[in-house]
């Protein structure tokens, strides 16, 4: 069996916290590596960025590759910007394949982006579509606070034309299936509810002094960590004004503590800095916060679990995450996790027992409960025992096996259909 994987606008190989790189990246790494295991070949196709990246690497093991296929300046872009570069890309796909002499089984395409490339991919090559959104637009409409926040047309379009054009869509919760469900109820694929998975085998939780040895945490503080992009759906700012209520009710004279924040870039220049980093950092310096909030900058995956450990919390503050993978990841380091109450999150953390959730946007509530953490230590260590069991449960080398079986049920009822074209 081979796969061609398609992440068309990110890297898997890319940082955490980069402005287009998060859950989806790690996926779709992990993802790749454990089917290599299982001895499935595997071709993931994403844009190249860089003329001085080489096209193709080996950085996944067992054979299976990353490829970068030029599709137009091979320079990092504006999602908004790569729509019409899409046909190159996917004429890049046509020729590896042939120069390689390659038969492709299946298709699986991460986000609308890619699921576009696929429906044209498909149509040269007639081989069936497993389509994963990641992040639907419908939620991020509901969602969005600003004009620039909202969803394009083309994308909204998009989604609809894949739930009813795909041959299947993997969907991570219930949560998701229902938002599926709800916004195409006249024409939608047939949908699987197969959570990401976690390596059990990274992370894990390292004892706290070799975990702040590495990350040069001061040892008489304790960490709250963040770990995402810097957009304003992931909630920051609500995370800031809970540890400024902090210091003001005096909890950091009783128990030191700082808030460590990794994603973006705190150190670009005016001009190349996001107005949401930009934004963050003002709001930090305004609430005199700038001894107890640490802008990071983006990490690499191998560096999150000394990151995890080390931390005493981790949170999540989402205005909405379809899964919420960066809570998995804690959760498997043995670290408790306060998220906010929505989709994937709802599901995945669970309330009282493997750290917290709160309402979006509630500071206040946010506070409570870093609050609480703080101050009950052996509380903070029970939820991270009970989170890093619980997330044996979603460790890959079980998740992939429903993985495969799905590859498998798909390949086999495939019948291309008259009229499968771009």
């Amino acid at each position: 069996m081979r796969i061609a994987m398609l992440s068309y606008h990110t890297c898997p190989l890319a940082l955490l916290g980069g402005k287009d790189t998060g859950g989806m990246n790690v996926y779709v790494r992990d993802l790749t590596r454990i089917l290599g295991t299982r001895g499935i070949g595997v071709d993931v196709f994403t844009r190249s960025q860089d003329e001085h990246v080489p096209h193709v690497l080996h950085d996944l093991g067992y054979g299976n590759r990353v490829v970068h296929i030029p599709s137009g300046p091979e320079i990092p872009m504006a999602r908004s910007a790569l729509v019409p570069y899409l046909p190159e890309f996917v004429e890049g796909i046509r020729q590896f394949q042939q120069a390689k002499g390659l038969h492709y089984d299946l298709i699986h395409s991460h986000y609308w982006l890619s699921g576009l490339a696929a429906l044209q991919l498909r149509a040269q090559i007639q081989a069936p579509i497993i389509q994963m959104f990641h992040t639907l637009g419908v939620m991020k409409a509901k969602i969005a606070r600003a004009p620039h926040e909202e969803p394009s047309v083309l994308r909204l379009e998009t989604e609809r034309k894949l739930v009813a054009e795909v041959d299947h869509i993997v969907s991570s919760t219930r949560a998701e299936l229902r938002e599926l469900q709800d916004a195409y109820p006249d024409a939608i694929a047939p949908v699987e509810i197969i959570p990401p998975g976690v390596d059990t085998a990274h992370f894990y939780p390292i004892d706290l002094d070799e975990g702040r040895e590495f990350v040069g945490a001061p040892c008489d503080q304790q960490m709250i960590l963040f770990v995402g992009r810097i957009e304003p759906l992931k909630g920051v700012d609500a995370l800031i004004e809970a540890v400024a209520l902090l210091k003001k009710q005096g909890i950091f004279e009783r128990k030191r503590f700082c808030l460590a924040i990794i994603g973006g870039d705190p150190h670009a220049s005016v001009a190349e800095m996001t107005d949401e980093m930009n934004r963050l950092i003002h709001l930090r310096d305004e609430l005199e916060l700038k001894e107890l909030v640490m802008f990071l900058g983006k990490r690499s995956q191998d560096s999150l679990p000394y990151y995890y450990s080390t931390a005493n919390m981790v949170v999540v503050p989402s205005h909405y995450e379809s899964f919420g993978l960066v809570a998995l990841e804690a959760m498997a380091c043995g670290t408790p996790v306060i998220a906010t109450d929505t989709g994937g999150l709802a599901h995945l953390v669970r309330n009282g027992e493997t750290g917290f959730h709160v309402p979006v946007g509630d500071a206040d509530a946010l506070a409570e409960r870093i609050r609480i953490l703080l101050e009950d230590e052996q509380l903070c260590i029970s939820m991270g025992e009970s989170a890093r069991l619980y997330a044996q449960t979603y460790a890959w080398t079980a998740i992939v096996d429903r993985i495969v079986a799905l590859y498998e049920r798909t390949i086999h009822t495939y019948r291309p259909a008259q009229g499968q074209t771009e």
